[in-house]
């Protein structure tokens, strides 16, 4: 049985996929650099989306444009009324968050 809130989810993580670090090239799911997402029923019955990430440098020069580019993909999800990006830069990001699939393309495995 799949719940309405499942779909809603698995539809912002493949959103999330599309992603990329513009300086590497892996989605930023793989990259380890989403910590996870909040959703939130607003009134008229939309969705509002808060994302909570990273970046794989505090002065990642790239940064505004994942970060649009997060706000602009999720908003595409049906339901979805508002996104808000939420950037942590605690616990820092490190190579042990990349998943097994993005170390492999980089060469790191």
């Amino acid at each position: 049985f799949v719940t309405q809130e499942k779909v809603l989810e698995d539809q912002i993580w493949a959103q999330l996929r599309l992603c990329y670090d513009y300086e590497i090239p892996v989605n930023i799911v793989e990259l380890g650099l989403i910590y996870g997402f909040k959703i939130e029923e607003l009134p008229e019955g939309n969705k509002s989306v808060e994302v909570n990430m990273t970046f794989t440098s505090p002065m990642c020069p790239m940064g505004d444009l994942i970060k649009k580019d997060v706000e602009r993909r999720v908003e595409t999800v049906p339901g979805v009324k508002k996104v808000s990006v939420v950037i942590a830069l605690d616990p820092p990001w490190d190579q042990s968050r990349m998943s097994e699939a993005a170390k492999l393309q980089l060469g790191l495995l």
